[in-house]
């Protein structure tokens, strides 16, 4: 059994710089390992936290192929995430295509582009960029919130697979 410290130190990073996902889930799930239990009180948790909670989480996230990848700021999960998708080697021409897709993107819907890439390719990665960039405010923000509930589960499994 773990304390709720130990639990918040384990699973604070499952959602990108929210640790109060983990501090939430804590007094629920400090007895329990179970990826399947976790990433459904996870994600239950974010569920119902407030618009701007879960504004302020979806923000929280990289751009893809993004100034902080070059710059080597990300966190180990998602540099590990971007580079299972071949993002750290994009073309100058790739780099850039994704450059004005965060663009555009972030102009249009005021938060980053999310999307659970490990195992993507560039191409389906930048597909889904341009066929998103066309849907409205609450749908994109609903899919950016599941997309998130993916790359925590995954997370969470990559976790259990390392434990």
């Amino acid at each position: 059994m773990m304390d709720t410290h130990d639990f918040i130190a384990r699973y604070g990073g499952i959602y990108e710089h929210s640790p109060w996902v983990a501090e939430q889930v804590a007094p629920l799930a400090a007895e329990s390992d179970d990826v399947e239990c976790l990433a459904t009180l996870m994600a239950d948790c974010v569920d119902n936290a407030g618009s701007e909670q879960q504004l302020a989480l979806i923000r929280a996230h990289p751009d893809l192929a993004g100034k902080a990848q070059i710059a080597g700021e990300l966190t180990a999960d998602s540099t590990a995430e971007q580079a299972s998708a071949g993002l750290d080697q994009c073309s100058k021409v790739e780099y850039e295509r994704f450059q004005a897709l965060n663009d555009a993107y972030k102009n249009k819907f005021g938060f980053p582009f999310v999307m659970a890439v490990r195992d993507s390719s560039r191409d389906e990665i930048l597909d889904a960029f341009s066929a998103r960039l066309k849907n409205d405010y609450d749908l994109e923000f609903e899919t950016a919130l599941e997309e998130i509930h993916k790359i925590a589960r995954l997370r969470l499994e990559a976790m259990e697979g390392n434990a």
